[in-house]
């Protein structure tokens, strides 16, 4: 885990919800144990368990009685248009309100985006 990355346990929960977004972690599929984070990640289970709570709360997790945890139905669409809606307030705004500061207009930086995304 990264120290700088923020608390432990929301790490946690990001690498879980990370593996929802990119289907290596499908919908209904069990999730990674609390004890299996901590050993792989060695931190320490409580910690472990409080990320995957959190997910639960978030309702991307739910949890089988003696079983396990699995991933919700729908927890996948419901992370991609969270991380959509904090993209847009994190990259695509700020873009914006520079490229206005630039005198770039909305054509120009599509452009840009454009040409940048074709060398890529």
């Amino acid at each position: 885990m990264n120290e700088d990355a923020g608390p432990i346990f929301r790490q946690v929960a990001d690498l879980i919800e990370t593996a929802v977004v990119d289907g290596s972690l499908p919908e209904e599929s069990q999730a990674p144990s609390t004890n299996e984070l901590a050993a792989f990640h060695r931190i320490n289970p409580a910690t472990a368990a409080k990320g995957l709570n959190q997910l639960v709360a978030d309702g991307v997790l739910y949890k089988r009685r003696g079983v396990g945890m699995f991933v919700a139905t729908g927890a996948r669409e419901q992370l991609l248009k969270r991380r959509r809606s904090e993209f847009a307030d994190q990259y695509v705004r700020p873009l914006l309100a520079e490229a206005g500061k630039l005198g770039i207009s909305v054509r120009e930086l599509n452009a840009m985006l454009t040409e940048e995304g074709e060398r890529q």
